[in-house]
């Protein structure tokens, strides 16, 4: 194999379960879908099959308006993976819902990112079956 040439690998796949199925499905109609406890209304992420506030097994989601704040963040560089780019923005955010979630930040220089930088959802679909969440600056998306 020529050393200069890439590999393309495929994306890897998300471990998709009853627990979470709505939250992928959302994902591919542009949904951000976060679960509720149909008892306590409490929200969690990620899903599970049980309300880690009051143990309940009723679950249900709702759908997020995909605006949040970036909480933490680390810079990926090294070893690169592919099909990833680097450097590759990974993020904690706070959603205006209250419930955090893990994703990528795309079209923001890694200089300029910073805790408590104002974010909103978008849909990066890989392919007929699989789309994921990135977040873009609310400065940058226009909004």
């Amino acid at each position: 194999m020529d050393p200069h040439h890439a590999l393309a690998l495929p994306h890897p796949r998300p471990g998709i379960t009853p627990d979470n199925r709505f939250f992928w499905d959302g994902l591919r109609q542009r949904e951000l879908r976060i679960q509720r406890c149909a008892a306590c209304h409490r929200l969690q992420h990620p899903p599970a099959p049980m309300c880690s506030g009051c143990h309940g097994f009723e679950m249900e989601s709702i759908v997020a308006s995909g605006r949040g704040t970036i909480h933490s963040f680390v810079i990926a560089e090294h070893p690169a993976i592919p099909p990833f780019s680097y450097p590759n923005l990974i993020v904690l955010v706070d959603l205006e819902e209250g419930t955090r979630l893990v994703s990528r930040l795309v079209d923001v220089a890694p200089e300029v990112v910073a805790i408590g930088m104002a974010v909103v959802v978008d849909y990066e679909r890989i392919d007929d079956e699989l789309t994921l969440h990135c977040f873009r600056s609310l400065e940058t998306a226009g909004g």
